[in-house]
């Protein structure tokens, strides 16, 4: 479908796009106003991670476009926990701890978004401000009769959870009915029309448009985006590592630059589409580079995505310390350090307190490989001591894409 509104053009031209509901009313009905639109957030942890970095940019297309997004904190979905792709149940959190999670992730949308008081200013809004507000039987009585359990045994994250035979809880089986919920109250409070999601979502999405229609005859639409994967079949936001976090106190800077200038090869252009500004026309020239040039258009990539995450200072900083790692032969000061102390730190525990390794057997079948080197010199002995003298750093690497400084 060809699309006139500068929306859904830039949705599709960039990679965005998976389904839409009504696709041609929307088409024209962003074409004739701003359109508000929201994604929501739960707030699970301190730190969004890269997995979320797509849904941001949902957002910051359809304000790029000249429509105003909404943040929606689930500081009261996630007292349920979203059962989609889940084979347990979510941890319980308390009140306290999803206040400082929100806290602690609010910084990214703020440099992510503009948040002013424009016709399109970003909105950052908590949906525990009416969901605890919520009786149970006012819950029932109103919204419950819009939903069948017939049918909502066929949505995915009821349907998956079912066939591998682990239990859904009757708590989570809610969670469908508030996240609609909230699409009915954003309609009818901020004249929201949209919501955007990843694929997952879609039977969210869709239960949330079928509850305005039905309660408020009111027409909203939605929009989601494809499961964004690497070229080895990986779900994109994890590393061998863990997580790829968005905020620094969770993975420095340096780290979360690595990650994007280890790029496969492969998702040099689709990366540069979802994650950045550049023009279409400077991608298209990048990724047709090959060879050895082609870590260029992976430099360009950190560079771009490090900024707009961490800002344009980070950034630098990371560029300058690989180039001194890497290029130089030397060692950066941006990169992860120990100190290994007076009396000096056996080799094993350096690598798994630095966060090289996730234990020490590990960290002994690395140098077993061969893989550990001190200022480019193997290490053979897992039970070597390591001492550095007072003043003085030793590089640590591991493999070729992990370095630290080690210090007294």
């Amino acid at each position: 479908m060809t699309y006139e509104s500068d929306l859904l053009r830039l949705l599709e031209e960039r990679g965005h796009l998976h389904q839409i509901t009504d696709p041609g009313a929307l088409d024209q009905l962003v074409t004739k106003k701003v359109v508000t639109g929201y994604v929501g957030f739960d707030p699970t942890a301190s730190s969004l991670h890269i997995g979320n970095l797509a849904s941001i940019m949902l957002l910051k297309r359809l304000q790029q476009a000249g429509h105003r997004p909404i943040v929606i904190m689930g500081g009261g979905t996630a007292k349920v926990g979203d059962p989609s792709g889940k084979d347990e149940t979510r941890t319980m959190l308390t009140e306290e701890r999803l206040a400082s999670n929100i806290e602690g992730i609010k910084g990214s949308f703020e440099r992510i978004l503009d948040f002013d008081d424009s016709k399109t200013g970003a909105l950052l809004i908590n949906n525990d401000d009416w969901l605890s507000e919520l009786g149970y039987i006012e819950m029932l009585r109103d919204v419950g009769p819009h939903f069948t359990i017939n049918r909502m045994l066929t949505f995915d994250s009821v349907k998956l959870r079912l066939d591998r035979e682990q239990p859904l809880s009757f708590l989570e089986f809610n969670y469908m009915i508030m996240q609609a919920y909230d699409f009915l109250v954003l309609a009818r409070d901020y004249d929201c029309q949209l919501q955007l999601g990843g694929s997952d979502q879609w039977g969210n999405i869709v239960n949330g448009i079928e509850l305005n229609r039905r309660i408020d005859q009111r027409e909203v639409y939605g929009v989601t985006a494809p499961l964004i994967t690497r070229a080895d079949g990986a779900k994109m936001g994890k590393s061998v590592d863990g997580a790829i976090w968005l905020n620094e106190d969770a993975l420095p800077a340096y780290d979360f630059w690595q990650y994007w200038r280890n790029t496969d090869d492969r998702d040099v252009g689709k990366f540069l589409r979802l994650f950045t500004d550049i023009s279409l026309d400077e991608i298209a020239r990048l990724e047709k580079l090959e060879g050895a040039e082609i870590n260029d258009a992976k430099v360009v990539l950190a560079n771009a995505v490090t900024a707009m995450v961490r800002g344009e200072a980070a950034a630098r900083a990371a560029e300058e310390t690989a180039n001194a790692t890497f290029a130089g032969g030397g060692a950066g000061e941006d990169l992860p350090t120990l100190s290994v102390g007076g009396d000096g730190m056996r080799i094993g525990a350096i690598l798994t307190q630095i966060g090289f390794t996730a234990s020490n057997g590990e960290a002994k079948r690395k140098i077993a490989e061969g893989a550990v080197k001190l200022d480019g010199e193997p290490v053979s002995d897992p039970g070597s001591l390591i001492e550095i003298a007072d003043g003085a750093s030793v590089k640590l690497s591991l493999g070729k894409k992990k370095h630290g400084l080690l210090s007294r």
